[in-house]
């Protein structure tokens, strides 16, 4: 990390059922992940006026589950909350995140640092007396993204 990034614990919070729409990246390793992710991020948002019914729409969020408990859950969707599925884009895809409790860790820097912040979350997650639970889904939410920074609120328990 440089000396521009921040991380700010902001605790424990309910997060209500997500419906999002985008595209989900599925590769066979971290680093294809690391090139292909921003590729289809970039993608989404020059799409993002076929998606409708958006809820915040300069708000891109990520979701995976860090263990796949199915083929089904294996890889990593970018996408846009949405009220309602409606007249899904072609090529893209729909995922419902259940509620869930979510420790969330708000992160300003690089996008190509966030894989390392994690570690951090983890350990103010076991300090605190929470359990992780690596089959739940884990939410990456940018509030502003772009190739140079980002600022995102990483949500795992």
């Amino acid at each position: 990390m440089t000396k521009q990034d921040a991380i700010t614990i902001k605790g424990v919070r309910e997060i209500g059922a997500k419906k999002l729409v985008g595209f989900r990246v599925i590769c066979d390793s971290m680093e294809e992940f690391g090139k292909e992710i921003p590729k289809a991020s970039l993608e989404l948002v020059r799409r993002k006026n076929e998606i409708h019914r958006l809820v915040e729409p300069v708000q891109l969020i990520g979701a995976f589950k860090p263990q796949e408990t199915s083929e089904a859950d294996d890889g990593y969707w970018v996408c846009f909350e949405v009220h309602d599925y409606e007249a899904i884009p072609k090529g893209m895809v729909t995922l419902t995140v259940p509620p869930q409790k979510y420790a969330i860790l708000h992160f300003q820097g690089h996008a190509s640092q966030i894989f390392g912040v994690y570690s951090h979350l983890h350990q103010w997650i076991e300090s605190n007396d929470h359990q992780r639970k690596p089959s739940n889904w884990t939410l990456e939410i940018y509030s502003s993204w772009s190739e140079a920074e980002d600022q995102v609120d990483l949500s795992r328990m």
